[in-house]
């Protein structure tokens, strides 16, 4: 398919038949007509048919479509209520003998995104955002919680209560029952954290009963360091305990059990050896654990070797002094065997695996159908990879341990769960960020060469989009679903050589659900909405390319008259996104330290948003990917480095009105880059060139290539050297982007009228 082509000439159904040719294992094209799909991969081009509800699909277990799922990937099931689901598991938490239990979105990986067979958290609670925790106490009184989370009766200490952050909170509060769970926000004020809420709970506990609060966890989907907190601040509550203790204050729980109470042991985790997860038992219908193979990542986009990469490991591992390191994380795995997998968790090319370094072996742990393609076996076979069961890895970390008592093994507990990190003793763990987290952050020259690729054939695909959108709402005067314009925007998307797969499921909020920051529309949907041209539109989307991975967020408006408030916070959230990409700083500088430009605008007007301005994005890997972020929470201090790849998206919402983000992805770069394109002045002021002298500064380059909406903002907001940035931003994305299409196409057309320079006063 020649991607300089129009689609205007197609049928919706061809344009949404075409998102499934990046379904194919194989790396292939796609002839379309309006009933079949042909496929053409070096062979006879051959007829293949393919199930219904295109932008629906996700990878089943054996690599089949189901048509029923979609991005948000909420698994299927039988439709029971909240009431129902927590009588069962409470009935089965008494059976078990624990007082709460706990459900994280996570799998044994600590994926942001799951597999189906592990939403446990959105088969229990409904609210299927991709953070959140769900806790479950065993006694409930029945009545309605609370409706304020300030007050909630900790005293009392009943109910089931969801955990989730700011980017949710209008998601989760839509889709929970409140009969039945009470909506905890993270970071709100009065709004205890999910230890402290347990730590409370359990000192309540212990004096109203003299017995230790049993919280069950599954240990496979909690970090090892979410536990080590937790067991923490549970001593540090039976320390309180016992000074009230000889103050007379807890005589009452000492002589209800006189053991428990000399010991103070308050509260305990139960990991319910020889059960399986408690939302398992009652989930009929769990789906089944995908077992997808891998493909090899080519070098030419991996740009290091296996060999390469685990010769760095190893020459780490001596510094530290380590005998072997674990990796848990499903994109440090793919990372280093330059491998790729498509269906296994949707949107992120990871397959589902272990991996181990040692000094004598490398070991990657999964199953056996995951390395079945010949092309795959023959990679790892080169590389020296032995491939062992998945079920395996506990047991040899522990005789790996038995067989030296001088082993010391390296892992990081942030990104390792419990049931892998508990079997290692103190005294034989390294725990610290693991040698692939720097190596992968930091994108060598073949990986940053092909996200910038990704990011100029994305904008022709965009370029297509935005004129198929302007020509249906302005000349046909048709108004358009948020679904629809899901489905051709992939449509387009898979029109572009190399694409797989969406990178995270699209966002497209029309008024007031582009204020919904993780919004999912989804047909049926009582909050479904259809643009015209009364209302904007906010739309987060992005592509996996073989080569690199996209993220980009763009706010549209295509009536007359946009209200002067909404230009207004349009014109300062793209301040603060000029503000943040124009930044020069010294290399090691926090992320955090660079936020304050991106709301500095907003908060001239009393405005601001309860999100991240900025996360790292892998390289054909995860679009979200650490250590690095931008954010005013400063625990994060990980340093810029150059190399690394950030997103920039200020943002403002407005409930129930509209919302507003601009989101570019950037690369970070030495200020005297030579690479033209990665400098912002072909020439440095003298003033710049002696602030770098004895100390190396950096500076961001632009990836993203697709326009910014001109007619919405406010020109007496904006400075001349502002205005400046957005025509060479402009005068860029020309350049790179329109080779791609065809002269007088419509996509051509509408990039050059959205790259020509901005009218001033």
């Amino acid at each position: 398919m020649n991607p300089r082509g129009s689609l205007f000439s197609y049928s919706r159904r061809s344009i949404l038949l075409l998102t499934l040719s990046s379904a194919l294992r194989t790396r292939s094209f796609a002839f379309l007509s309006t009933s079949s799909i042909q496929v053409h991969s070096g062979r006879s081009a051959r007829p293949r048919s393919f199930l219904g509800g295109v932008g629906r699909a996700i990878w089943t277990r054996g690599g089949s479509l189901d048509s029923h799922s979609d991005l948000t990937m909420e698994p299927q099931q039988t439709i029971i209520g909240a009431g129902e689901k927590l009588s069962r598991m409470r009935k089965t938490m008494k059976e078990w003998g624990v007082d709460a239990y706990l459900v994280p979105s996570d799998d044994p990986h600590l994926s942001e995104y799951v597999p189906a067979a592990y939403m446990r958290r959105g088969f229990l609670t409904d609210f299927h955002g991709s953070a959140g925790t769900a806790l479950v106490l065993t006694d409930s009184d029945g009545t309605r919680p609370a409706e304020k989370t300030e007050d909630i009766d900790m005293e009392a200490g009943k109910g089931a209560y969801l955990w989730t952050d700011s980017r949710y909170f209008n998601e989760a509060a839509l889709r929970l029952d409140p009969k039945h769970w009470t909506l905890m926000k993270q970071g709100q004020p009065k709004v205890p954290t999910i230890i402290k809420f347990l730590s409370k709970f359990a000192t309540e506990h212990y004096k109203s009963q003299g017995l230790p609060l049993k919280v069950g966890i599954d240990p496979y989907v909690h970090s090892a360091s979410f536990a080590k907190e937790l067991n923490e601040a549970f001593e540090k509550a039976a320390r309180d305990i016992e000074v009230n203790h000889a103050d007379g204050i807890a005589e009452t729980a000492g002589t209800l059990n006189g053991d428990v109470a000399k010991s103070h042991v308050i509260g305990v985790i139960d990991t319910l050896e020889g059960k399986p997860n408690l939302v398992d038992s009652i989930w009929d219908g769990r789906p089944e654990l995908p077992k997808n193979p891998f493909r090899v990542q080519p070098l030419k986009y991996a740009g290091m070797t296996v060999a390469d990469k685990v010769e760095k490991i190893r020459s780490e591992m001596t510094e530290k002094k380590a005998t072997l390191t674990v990796f848990g994380a499903l994109d440090d795995v793919a990372y280093l065997f330059n491998v790729r997998c498509m269906g296994d968790v949707e949107t992120c090319p990871v397959g589902i695996a272990y991996a181990t370094v040692s000094h004598e072996e490398v070991t990657l742990y999964c199953d056996e159908e995951k390395v079945q393609p010949n092309e795959v076996s023959a990679h790892l076979k080169e590389a020296k990879v032995t491939v062992k069961p998945y079920d395996q890895i506990v047991s040899d970390i522990q005789s790996h341990i038995s067989s030296n008592t001088r082993n010391k093994v390296w892992l990081d507990s942030t990104r390792s769960n419990y049931a892998v990190s508990r079997v290692i003793p103190d005294s034989s763990l390294i725990d610290s960020q693991n040698p692939i987290t720097p190596m992968k952050a930091c994108k060598n020259p073949s990986e940053m060469e092909g996200m910038r690729r990704a990011h100029i054939v994305d904008g022709a695909a965009m370029a297509n989009f935005m004129a198929w959108l302007e020509h249906t709402l302005l000349v046909e005067e048709r108004s358009v679903s948020e679904v629809e314009i899901d489905e051709v925007l992939t449509g387009y998307r898979a029109q572009q050589p190399g694409f797989y797969e969406v990178s995270f499921p699209t966002i497209a909020g029309v008024g007031s659900n582009g204020a919904i920051v993780h919004y999912r529309a989804a047909e049926g949907s009582e909050l479904l909405k259809y643009l015209d041209k009364t209302q904007p539109i906010l739309i987060d989307s992005g592509g996996q390319y073989e080569y690199g991975t996209t993220d980009v967020t763009r706010t549209w408006h295509f009536g007359e008259s946009p209200s002067e408030e909404f230009k207004e916070m349009y014109t300062r959230v793209l301040k603060g996104n000029i503000g943040v990409d124009s930044m020069i700083f010294p290399e090691n500088t926090p992320g955090f330290v660079l936020d304050v430009f991106a709301r500095k605008s907003l908060w001239e007007a009393g405005k601001d948003y309860g999100h991240g301005t900025g996360h790292g994005v892998g390289a054909a890997l995860n679009v979200h990917e650490g250590p690095h972020s931008i954010s005013p929470r400063w625990a994060n201090k990980e340093v810029l480095k150059k190399g690394m790849v950030t997103s920039n998206e200020p943002g403002f919402y407005d409930d129930g009105n509209f919302g507003i983000r601009i989101e570019n992805l950037l690369e970070i770069v030495d200020v005297n880059s030579s690479n033209a394109d990665a400098t912002a002045n072909d020439e440095e002021p003298p003033s710049k060139k002696q602030k770098t002298q004895g100390k190396k500064f950096l500076k961001f380059a632009k990836l993203t290539m697709i326009p910014i909406q001109k007619n919405l903002i406010n020109l007496d907001l904006m400075t001349e050297s502002e205005l400046d940035w957005l025509d060479a931003y402009h005068d860029e994305v020309f350049r790179k982007v329109s080779p791609l299409l065809e002269e007088g196409s419509p996509a051509m057309n509408w990039l050059v009228k959205s790259c020509s320079k901005i009218e001033r006063k």
